[in-house]
């Protein structure tokens, strides 16, 4: 896996991709991707400008009015081919995707690149359902209808944690519905956002469609999302930049989407399958290092089961083998950076003030001292209003915490400022349910933690944002509504007109 792929000449003509070319950056800044696993540099380039930001969106609204006046059919063929392109250059992306960020290579193969490759399989279908309210005379003098419509240039930028699925999460709906768009991926992580774009090229979707401009985000996304010429912006990030985004885009009224932080709860009852439990906060408190915004980061476990879980999941955590991201036995790898594993490592540094670390907290040494590892920490004893409780860590970090009715349970788990998932744990059907329409999350599982769908939407409450990636749902994001009347009558003075001239 991965022979033959060689960072260094897949991208020597630079790291922005404009009009179906790469190029190379105009600010006269350089930056490096590193490997956080080694802390070895796999990649140099120089960092956009606003004037590639320009040209990103020049060859954007070049390209609108062609492909926004294809027909689905052949937006959806386009569509069909690239993720075929996808699937076959799949150990590629696999390879590079774990290479700039650090992630176990089996979670690049099995979730990472298929559920990307799987997303553009559904968004090519879909692009052939853009619905409509049904015709009808709704007053009986008019046959009303409802047109969806592409907006035009979509201006994006996706974070660091999932690089390959997020460009996918934020460019296919939109392409599918007709627009064209300029996707800034985080400057750290680039690689397979710029291999998607030039899939897309490779299987046929119009020059210019697809963009990508790889700089800062005070440079390059600002000057994107307040681009005169870009009429939405979608943004993944924290809610701090996510504030930050949308006053930019709303002094441009702009349509905006932001999916923003998490600080999902993981509520266990106490008839909950303990086994099940244990083994879903470890996975789910875990995956891509905990570097999720769905990720399981505060469990709140009926006080029956309380010492049992802590226990158990202490233990579990212990077996975790952190490792060389493309050894097939490892089941953790670094953080993205060593500023990230030093900002998790604060957090639970200052916890231990008035908290206990179960187990973890701790960097490993040895053959993993240069890369940016971090054990599984468990952290107990905390109290609600505590910073390791309230604030978005975004590390292998879980917190864990008693409660005795279940009205405490589903009040607690709803005492953050976010909401974008939760999980409840329970054989009791009627508790399920309550859980599902209590807990305010866009996304609530029972009896598991993480999965998603291409068909299902993605998008949280409160601080974590508005709006929904995926499903059929995110063509609400992508397309303008446009009501359609015609007049039934032939009448040349219509009775309304009395309104303002004239008697009936």
């Amino acid at each position: 896996m991965g022979n033959g792929f060689h960072v260094q000449d897949r991208f020597a003509g630079g790291a922005q991709y404009i009009g179906g070319k790469l190029r190379s950056g105009t600010s006269g800044r350089h930056h490096e991707v590193v490997n956080p696993a080694t802390g070895e540099t796999v990649y140099r380039y120089e960092l956009a400008g606003t004037d590639d930001v320009d040209a990103a969106v020049a060859a954007a609204a070049a390209a609108f009015p062609g492909w926004s006046g294809a027909t689905p059919g052949e937006r959806s063929e386009a569509m069909h081919r690239f993720a075929a392109v996808l699937a076959e250059q799949a150990d590629d992306f696999a390879y590079a995707e774990s290479l700039q960020c650090g992630k176990p290579l089996k979670l690049s193969t099995e979730f990472d690149v298929p559920g990307t490759v799987d997303n553009a399989a559904f968004f090519a279908g879909a692009a052939r359902h853009l619905e409509g309210k049904a015709a009808a005379e709704y007053d009986g003098d008019h046959t009303s209808y409802v047109r969806r419509e592409a907006i035009g240039v979509v201006g994006s930028i996706a974070p660091w944690n999932y690089p390959l699925q997020m460009a996918a999460w934020k460019v296919l709906p939109a392409v599918a519905a007709g627009n064209t768009i300029v996707l800034k991926p985080a400057e750290i992580t680039p690689l397979t956002s710029l291999m998607f774009a030039q899939a897309a090229t490779e299987a046929g979707i119009p020059d210019g469609v697809i963009n990508i401009v790889t700089g800062a985000g005070r440079d390059a996304g600002e000057h994107l999302v307040g681009h005169p010429d870009v009429v939405m912006t979608s943004f993944t990030g924290s809610t701090a930049v996510g504030k930050r985004v949308a006053e930019i885009a709303t002094s441009t009224v702009k349509r905006l989407h932001l999916e923003l932080g998490g600080k999902a709860p993981f509520v266990v009852f106490d008839d909950a399958d303990l086994e099940a439990a244990v083994n879903g906060a470890v996975a789910g408190s875990l995956i891509n290092t905990g570097q999720d915004c769905t990720a399981a980061t505060r469990a709140y476990v009926q006080r029956p089961l309380y010492d049992a879980f802590v226990r158990d999941v202490a233990a579990l955590m212990e077996t975790v083998r952190l490792g060389d991201p493309f050894d097939p036995s490892t089941d953790l790898g670094p953080l993205i950076s060593h500023a990230q594993r030093d900002r998790v490592a604060a957090f639970v540094e200052r916890a231990r003030a008035y908290a206990t670390v179960v187990t973890g907290g701790e960097a490993p040494g040895g053959d993993l001292r240069d890369g940016a590892y971090y054990r599984p920490t468990l952290v107990a004893g905390a109290a609600q209003d505590s910073e390791i409780v309230q604030s978005e860590i975004f590390g292998p970090v879980l917190v864990v915490l008693p409660f005795d009715t279940d009205d405490e349970g589903i009040a607690l788990a709803n005492d953050t400022p976010y909401g974008l998932a939760a999980s409840a744990w329970t054989r009791d059907l009627y508790r399920a349910n309550r859980a599902t329409r209590e807990i305010k999350a866009g996304c609530v599982w029972i009896n598991d933690h993480i999965p998603i769908l291409s068909e299902m939407p993605h998008g949280g409450y409160k601080a974590s944002g508005f709006g929904k990636d995926m499903s059929a749902y995110s063509f609400e994001e992508y397309t303008q509504v446009k009501h359609v009347m015609y007049d039934n009558t032939a009448v040349a003075r219509k009775d309304w007109h009395r309104t303002i001239f004239g008697d009936r």
